[in-house]
């Protein structure tokens, strides 16, 4: 059973606002409390792993994992602008330093998907502001927690804001009725409700006006322009100079969304220009990474007008994706033509409650890596999403992705075969 050496990276992943609770300075926090919220439930109290981190990263350690990457909140470490907490800096310090004296190599995620309510205020991801603002953060974070650290991927999923913004052009087209019937899934790596979003826009435009100070705030899970991918990779590489300048030794990197895609029918050209604007246009930004984070779940069938339905019989996620575990090699093999650097599988995972899926689904997925890096491919690392069963944004706590069920009344740990199956993948 095992595939890698003790020097590969191989852990799960979490994001603070899904599994910390009680975020209350972050915009997701703000969205999902709305009166007419896209929110199918509230995060609350999430996994309460801000208190319960330890007896997770025990769980994860008795497996025989020997990774964990997490992300920092910015909400919380910058709760006002100009503001940094010093209590919650410290908390993280606790947190790496839990991971060091077990064993665990933490790989801190400056940036995955909320914001402080006053980033958003100022105009947000499409504000020229929130470079110097994301690198003021990082600045206070690294000087903090530096020395404590060898991983750091800066911002998660860079590209997920032109993702969700063709996908909402797309589902705005589509009435009702024929969205149902198209049978799309997986368009988007993380959970969005695209017919509350329309259903609600009158009255959220109200509600957001009053938060944020406009109808339309520019967070960054909800979508952006060309202008606010720029921003991001300029956030990105501030984020880095700051790094290095500081902690030159430091391996840092940006994690990109992405699907393995199958032109179908003529569907060649489309193809190459969904890969370009998914993957390729970012390279000039982070050819000089010192790794690049793969995030992949699923394949899309890209035909020569539009994304094909999963296929009729194909087996599917909770979320809706086709059950499809090798897209991740497929994946890996494409990007290693363009990017020479190092690659990380920061995540990879599969929602569904029958556990033995689960466990064949990881099983399938790294095999791939495993035949990856016997063809030379540089793989440092798989993280599987995610660690725990958690709060999966607008879908709420019905999409169980987790290595480890959480009682959501008494908060109970339940470990899955999965988690232990994932261990055993250590020599």
């Amino acid at each position: 059973m095992s595939k890698f050496s003790s020097d590969f990276l191989l852990g799960a992943a979490t994001a603070a606002h899904q599994v910390e609770g009680n975020n209350i300075h972050s915009d997701c926090w703000a969205q999902e409390n709305m009166p007419h919220s896209t929110y199918k439930e509230r995060s609350g109290l999430a996994c309460d792993h801000y208190h319960r981190y330890e007896e997770d990263i025990l769980l994860l350690k008795e497996a025989g994992l020997n990774a964990y990457r997490f992300s920092i909140e910015w909400a919380r470490i910058q709760p006002e602008e100009g503001v940094f907490d010093t209590h919650e800096i410290e908390h993280y310090r606790r947190v790496i330093r839990f991971c060091r004296q077990n064993g665990i190599e933490p790989v801190v995620t400056l940036f995955h998907f909320s914001s402080p309510v006053w980033l958003i205020r100022k105009g947000g991801w499409e504000a020229d502001t929130v470079v110097e603002d994301f690198r003021n953060y990082v600045r206070y974070v690294i000087e903090a927690l530096g020395s404590e650290l060898s991983y750091i991927c800066t911002i998660n999923e860079a590209n997920m804001g032109l993702q969700v913004a063709a996908i909402a052009r797309r589902y705005t087209m589509m009435a009702k009725k024929a969205a149902e019937a198209s049978g799309r899934g997986g368009e988007v790596q993380m959970g969005l409700n695209m017919q509350a979003m329309l259903e609600n826009m009158k009255l959220q435009a109200m509600e957001n006006a009053e938060i944020f100070g406009t109808p339309k705030p520019n967070c960054f899970n909800l979508g952006g322009s060309e202008h606010s991918d720029l921003l991001t990779m300029q956030c990105h590489l501030a984020a880095k100079e700051v790094i290095k300048s500081l902690y030159p030794e430091i391996k840092v990197g940006l994690t990109l969304s992405l699907h393995d895609l199958q032109p179908i029918n003529g569907g060649e050209d489309r193809t190459n220009t969904v890969w370009e604007e998914e993957f390729t246009h970012y390279l000039p930004y982070i050819k000089d990474d010192d790794f690049l984070g793969v995030q992949n779940y699923t394949r899309t069938l890209v035909g020569p007008e539009e994304d094909l339905p999963v296929p009729d019989g194909a087996e599917r996620t909770q979320m809706g994706y086709e059950y499809y575990p090798q897209a991740l090699e497929h994946v890996i093999r494409t990007v290693a033509k363009d990017f020479k650097g190092d690659l990380i599988v920061t995540e990879n995972g599969v929602s569904c409650d029958d556990d033995a899926r689960r466990v064949n689904f990881i099983s399938l997925a790294t095999d791939g890596v495993r035949s990856c890096m016997e063809d030379g491919i540089p793989v440092k690392g798989y993280f599987y999403w995610s660690l725990l069963d958690n709060f999966e944004w607008q879908m709420g706590y019905r999409m169980r992705f987790g290595l480890i069920s959480v009682d959501r009344e008494t908060m109970e740990r339940s470990p899955k075969e999965s988690l232990y199956l994932l261990g055993s993948m250590m020599k």
